[in-house]
């Protein structure tokens, strides 16, 4: 039987893999857990039981600030207390394309988002929003995670990250 005074359980979140990738070969490599924001997981509560709008495309970013996020992180707030880094290529935050859902999970794997930089930058994690231009402060942020190393980057370095979403029982 069901006991409904029980809340139903679930974990939902972004795995993070980071290569560091200089010269053709990979440097550096870890696999983080984010911390999913009140202002993301009242978005997907409410797409998924409110008929919310859906965001249709997400973004991965960067972040330079020696910053832990917190679960009070907005999109609004977050590029500036985290100081989003910017001095990548491509022009805009990368898409995350995303592939199939299966079994709870869906990522990115057959289009990593990557980031070529163009200034020599330490950066201390990534994180997925729903606004594309680099530092936009409106829309959702879904995920933020602090690499458990930063990642020293030089002129042409690539930094590539794979992120994978799941939503499991608990």
């Amino acid at each position: 039987t069901v006991n409904h005074d029980q809340p139903i359980n679930a974990q939902a979140g972004v795995n993070y893999t980071i290569e560091v990738i200089r010269g053709g070969a990979v440097v550096d490599s870890e696999t983080v857990h984010n911390l999913m924001p009140e202002e993301g997981r009242n978005h997907a509560v409410s797409v998924i039981t409110k008929g919310a709008t859906q965001v249709p495309t997400w973004y991965i970013g960067l972040f330079e600030g020696n910053y832990v996020p917190v679960d009070s992180d907005k999109a609004s707030t977050f590029p500036t207390s985290a100081t989003e880094c910017t001095a990548y290529l491509p022009a805009t935050r990368v898409e995350f394309v995303e592939g199939a859902v299966a079994a709870g999970v869906v990522e990115n794997t057959a289009s990593r988002a990557e980031f070529t930089a163009t200034a020599a930058k330490t950066i201390y994690g990534a994180f997925l929003v729903s606004a594309q231009a680099k530092g936009a402060i409106t829309g959702v942020l879904m995920s933020a995670a602090r690499f458990t190393a930063p990642k020293v980057l030089q002129i042409d370095d690539v930094l590539r990250v794979t992120a994978s979403f799941s939503l499991t029982s608990a």
